[in-house]
């Protein structure tokens, strides 16, 4: 009866009565997308990133040297293939072009060609008017620029690394075609061969880039399906050119790294069966037959730079490993019939990431002191041995404390570092 009074008050008021209040049923906001990272570990670096946002000091040398290569790379670029003054064969300046980098004039020739092969030895030719340079620029400043957006949450590093992505891949006054037809060309031999092929092995990495990118504004759907087409065309061009099929049938470095690029660039564009199958047949086709049991890999212990060569195609092995875990396909714990095995040729080389152990082999440029850090860090991760972090603590100063491998391959939250 007084609610029905009150009803008629209002009315003769001239106020409508409201209706009875609900309880307010706000949805809670949706959960960030899950990272999609290919060759590396997205619980990896949601840890780190958990650990820097608590204040963990342990991880702050690498978080600020990251910040500092991102403030680099925000005026670095944009680099495009169309900066060359040279023009390819095909009279398309669109098409990327390098020279191989161990070829040198033959000073006994008119005109030095053709060309001579010196290895270890790098000609610095190669840095005169070729894309290889300019690729690796990009590459580099996309990979870090992404990182530093991930750990930071700020808009400018995704919105710069956007932009470099756009004039590289996808404007098409400044777009690269998705072929490498002209890499590592020899002067005198050859406009470009398998060989080349080798140069595009950061796309491993530029795919997990480019999935820290996607939950920015900054990377519109169009970027993002532009970026899809031109990999897709790229894996394509990799697995029907006479010059993709040559690197496929490579048995040392060059091998394990084409088999990393058409994993990645698979996984990237949706085609799980291929990675798959590329990932299998890894086992035998480039574990078991490049890693002796005793962890030698042989083809790459006869080049002048011999533990550089050897540290380049585990990182290739250890990148398919990681590919692997996203379909299944376990290439950590792989040993071959012979007993060859990724953690056979970890354990080998190993040993001499103290400076103080001297590599038995030939090494005829010096190696760059933090070679071992991002193999031995990740190793530590994945095979839960102390060993391993012990090595770590073998390098001199201030070179794993402030490496980026602690951010991609921190310890545990439970285990003190």
């Amino acid at each position: 009866m007084l609610l029905r009074l009150a009803a008629l008050v209002l009315l003769c008021l001239g106020v409508a009565p409201s209706a009875p209040r609900l309880a307010s049923r706000v949805a809670p906001p949706a959960p960030p997308a899950p990272l999609r990272v290919y060759s590396l570990r997205a619980d990896a670096l949601a840890r780190a990133k958990r650990r820097l946002a608590s204040g963990d000091s342990s991880l702050r040398p690498a978080y600020d040297r990251l910040v500092r290569e991102a403030a680099a790379a925000l005026v670095a670029g944009p680099f495009s293939v169309m900066d060359k003054q040279r023009t390819p064969p095909s009279g398309d300046k669109h098409d990327y072009v390098s020279m191989g980098p161990y070829w040198w004039p033959d000073s006994t020739k008119p005109g030095g060609l053709p060309y001579v092969r010196r290895d270890g030895e790098r000609n610095p030719e190669i840095r005169r008017d070729y894309d290889a340079s300019r690729w690796g620029a990009l590459s580099s400043a996309v990979g870090t620029l992404a990182l530093a957006y991930y750990f930071s949450d700020d808009e400018k590093y995704a919105e710069r690394a956007a932009r470099l992505l756009r004039v590289w891949f996808l404007d098409p006054g400044t777009r690269m075609n998705p072929n490498l037809r002209y890499g590592q060309r020899i002067p005198g031999i050859a406009e470009g061969r398998g060989a080349g092929i080798i140069e595009t092995r950061s796309l491993v990495g530029l795919v997990d880039a480019i999935g820290m990118l996607e939950r920015s504004p900054a990377w519109t759907d169009t970027a993002a399906g532009g970026m899809r087409s031109w990999m897709s065309a790229y894996l394509q061009w990799l697995r029907t050119s006479e010059i993709g099929k040559e690197e496929r049938s490579a048995r040392n470095n060059h091998g394990t790294w084409y088999d990393a690029q058409v994993a990645a660039l698979a996984l990237f564009t949706g085609d799980t069966a291929l990675a798959r199958a590329t990932l299998e047949a890894s086992k035998t086709k480039r574990i078991g037959s490049q890693v002796m049991p005793d962890g030698r890999q042989p083809f790459e212990l006869v080049r002048t730079r011999s533990l550089a060569y050897s540290a380049m195609n585990l990182e290739g092995l250890c990148r398919l490993a990681e590919l692997g875990r996203q379909v299944g396909v376990d290439l950590w714990s792989y040993q071959s019939p012979d007993g060859g095995s990724i953690r056979n040729a970890l354990d080998y080389v190993a040993p001499y990431a103290a400076a103080a152990t001297r590599w038995p082999g030939q090494e005829i440029t010096p190696i760059e002191p933090d070679w071992a850090v991002l193999l031995l860090a990740r190793a530590r991760l994945t095979y839960g041995e102390p060993r391993y972090g012990a090595l770590l603590r073998e390098i001199p100063g201030d070179v794993v404390l402030s490496h980026r491998a602690r951010l991609l391959y921190p310890d545990s939250d439970t285990t003190p570092e």
